[in-house]
């Protein structure tokens, strides 16, 4: 049990609870505005105008092969510096968190809608509804019925994705766990497991309710 002790030092929690809270935020902020752009980018992805959707199968390539670390460093030290962005670290990680969960949603979006049958659209024009309505009333329920179990396994990896922020200066929860660490570095110095522990300890407590929650759904739509 040596380097316990570190956990017990004054502040160290409250600390590691506020780094706790930016990494929430983080995620909260990217998660909420990924929504909207996803869905607007699954819908351009379903179009029939083939400059369209070239666009938006280059946007989706480009997010998939380009590692999220070094789409943090072309928004934070390329992007923002050469056009004289207001941009600090932690606007950089959500631009390119909500890029990528934009993107990788947008794609959950266009396979959900291709995959209604087409029998499903032409027994709502029988039934005199217009295309808005049939979209509104038979295809998005049905489409968000297959989308929501692989939407919110998305949200665990923007979640957990959000510790690359450290490597932009961002203080959430490891730059402050790395700060405990240096501070006592010599008077605990077998307290880095500690430490780490209680971080991973904390992601999974973000991390596990959102598991549990696409499982449920995945069981239940599932019958």
């Amino acid at each position: 049990m040596h380097g316990v002790e570190i956990l017990l030092q004054p502040g160290v929690f409250p600390r590691l609870l506020q780094g706790l809270w930016v990494t929430i935020w983080i995620s909260a902020v990217s998660v909420g505005l990924s929504i909207p752009v996803g869905l607007v980018c699954g819908w351009l992805m379903t179009l029939r105008n083939p400059v369209v959707r070239a666009v938006m199968n280059t946007y989706l390539v480009f997010i998939r092969v380009m590692p999220q670390l070094a789409l943090l460093f072309i928004a934070f030290y390329g992007f923002a510096r050469a056009w004289n962005w207001n941009l600090d670290a932690t606007g950089a990680c959500v631009l390119v968190f909500v890029l990528w969960g934009g993107a990788e949603l947008g794609d959950l979006v266009r396979g959900a809608l291709v995959s209604i049958p087409a029998i499903q659209y032409e027994s709502a024009y029988m039934l005199g509804l217009t295309p808005w309505q049939t979209f509104t009333r038979v295809i998005l329920p049905q489409a968000l019925r297959r989308l929501l179990p692989g939407s919110v396994n998305l949200s665990t990896r923007i979640v957990k994705t959000t510790s690359l922020a450290v490597l932009l200066g961002v203080v959430e929860v490891i730059k402050v766990g790395q700060q405990i660490i240096d501070a006592h570095r010599f008077d605990y110095p077998q307290g880095t497991l500690w430490v780490y522990g209680v971080i991973f300890l904390m992601y999974f407590i973000v991390c596990w309710p959102l598991s549990l929650a696409a499982r449920a759904l995945e069981r239940r739509w599932a019958d």
